[in-house]
């Protein structure tokens, strides 16, 4: 028979190993805790109130024009909008369009902690911030570059490449009748204006005859370092960055003309806006009557405007990579409405892409992971207001370019077939 003071001594030890396994149990489940798997919580940058994202962005110096542009277009597009009972924070970092300052700015996002990167600036900084993203897994969509990047780490390019550009612009001038050998180009001696000499190329290889002077191109494509000298070799001259001297580039071409015996009669740059408006009035001062053309980052009213400086008021062809700020595409009347005096170009793209953000935000299936984000990104098609972004093949979501011509000090838009009646 069990005696009181035995009842009580197994009440004790019944206690006693109650709590034992209780703290076992605590002790197992913390200690699970740390292996638990990524997918099964939201990852860096997802908070209970917000989806914290980053861009690096020249907000200050020669290049605030698209920083600030930027800026705006990525505000407006994420006001007022949530994912999955979360708002969104856009935080942006002024690089100065200097590598180096962009990979500061990147590892100052990526300690404070971002989901994605989303709508930074330029093809050299990103050159040089994709393996700092690469390495801690940040997916980079929409960068303000078509140097068509594919890696390292998950890349997805929404504006068309610097090539496309260039190649659209080249093939209508060779459709209109022109010689492949009276076509030159002019470019920014890195990743920004190689892009753009890589569409020349593209253009010219598919010409008969013309192996000689695609293996030109290609020997100033394939120059290592980061300022090579390109000029003297073949159709193209280039100026180097953060410069506007336009004379060597100039003087190259000149020197191509003299040992080939061609005659340049379009010349299709790759620069930014003081640079390029610099050229085009300096080979106008020199006598020139070269038809130019200049993509998306020296394109619009500002370059019209400089172009007024120098006496430019015809002759140009600027493309660009979203449709026409008038456009009557709902995304186009979205951002209108949204950006009011500030609506141009480049905050339009930037608005398309925050908007693009979302979407495809919205659309995860699941926790908000970047696992589950990519899968949502190369799941289907999206329709951002009437513009199409397709990465379901490719990590390039548009093929998009729109043809514009200076008239009367203005670009005004064009259709491929006014193109190409343009160089007749």
């Amino acid at each position: 028979m069990r005696t009181h003071d035995d009842s009580k001594e197994a009440a004790g030890a019944a206690t006693g190993w109650r709590r034992l396994r209780g703290g076992m149990t605590l002790g197992l489940l913390l200690g699970l805790s740390a292996t638990i798997p990524l997918s099964w919580a939201e990852d860096p940058g997802v908070t209970d109130k917000a989806i914290r994202i980053g861009a690096t962005i020249p907000l200050e110096g020669d290049y605030k024009v698209y920083g600030q542009a930027m800026k705006q277009g990525m505000e407006a597009a994420l006001a007022g909008q949530t994912v999955q009972k979360r708002a969104i924070e856009f935080i942006a970092i002024n690089d100065f369009y200097d590598p180096a300052k962009a990979v500061e700015a990147a590892k100052k996002l990526i300690e404070q902690g971002i989901f994605a990167m989303v709508n930074s600036f330029g093809s050299p900084t990103t050159r040089a911030v994709l393996p700092v993203l690469a390495e801690n897994k940040v997916p980079a969509l929409g960068f303000y570059t078509g140097a068509a990047f594919t890696g390292p780490g998950d890349v997805l390019n929404f504006r068309a490449s610097y090539a496309k550009e260039v190649e659209s612009v080249v093939d209508a001038a060779l459709a209109a009748g022109f010689k492949p050998t009276e076509v030159c180009a002019y470019a920014q001696n890195d990743a920004y204006g190689m892009g753009g000499v890589k569409g020349f190329r593209a253009a010219l290889a598919k010409q008969p005859g013309m192996e000689s002077i695609v293996a030109k191109v290609d020997q100033i494509l394939n120059m290592p370092g980061d300022n090579p000298e390109r000029n003297g070799i073949g159709p193209v001259g280039v100026y180097q960055r953060d410069t506007v001297s336009a004379r060597e580039g100039y003087q190259s071409l000149k020197k191509w003309e003299a040992a080939s015996g061609n005659r340049c009669r379009l010349v299709a740059t790759t620069a930014v806006y003081d640079p390029a408006a610099a050229f085009l009035g300096y080979a106008r001062y020199k006598g020139e009557t070269w038809i130019f053309s200049s993509p998306s980052p020296a394109a619009g009213n500002r370059l019209a405007t400089m172009l007024k400086e120098h006496g430019i008021t015809d002759k140009v062809i600027a493309t660009q990579i979203v449709p026409p700020p008038d456009s009557s595409l709902p995304i186009v009347a979205e951002a209108r409405k949204a950006l009011g005096n500030n609506l141009d170009y480049v905050s339009l793209e930037s608005y398309i892409v925050g908007k693009l953000f979302v979407t495809i935000m919205q659309a995860i299936d699941g926790p908000l992971t970047r696992d589950n984000f990519l899968k949502a990104v190369k799941r289907q098609p999206y329709d951002i207001g009437g513009v199409k972004v397709d990465f379901t093949t490719d990590n390039q979501g548009s093929d998009f370019v729109q043809a514009t011509v200076l008239r009367d000090g203005q670009f005004i838009a064009v259709t491929p077939q006014e193109l190409v009646d343009l160089f007749k």
